[in-house]
């Protein structure tokens, strides 16, 4: 499990994806450390907020906003992400693409 990649949009919906992917066939056990990653990636995420200022700070709240969307069912993750990306594209910083 490689865990939950915050340096980029891209690093944390592949991530974030992997692990949906993990959480929807794995055995309850693996489903819940599969939660726990995400809780401790969110409140991660939380605490470089609070030493971010700006554009900077609020990217990482809409990571932690895109986490709390997986924790809250992980198997639709991915089409929201899909939906983020095509309505908002342009308009969120850090959405380039990895080369």
């Amino acid at each position: 499990m490689e865990g939950v990649r915050q340096d980029t949009w891209p690093h944390l919906e592949r991530t974030l994806s992997a692990l949906a992917d993990l959480y929807e066939t794995a055995p309850l056990e693996t489903r819940r450390r599969c939660r726990g990653e995400v809780i401790q990636a969110r409140q991660h995420a939380l605490w470089a907020a609070r030493r971010l200022e700006g554009e900077a700070r609020s990217e990482r709240e809409r990571m932690r906003e895109a986490m709390l969307v997986w924790l809250e069912n992980p198997p639709v993750f991915r089409a929201w992400a899909a939906a983020r990306r095509g309505v908002s594209h342009r308009t969120i910083p850090g959405e380039e693409t990895d080369s």
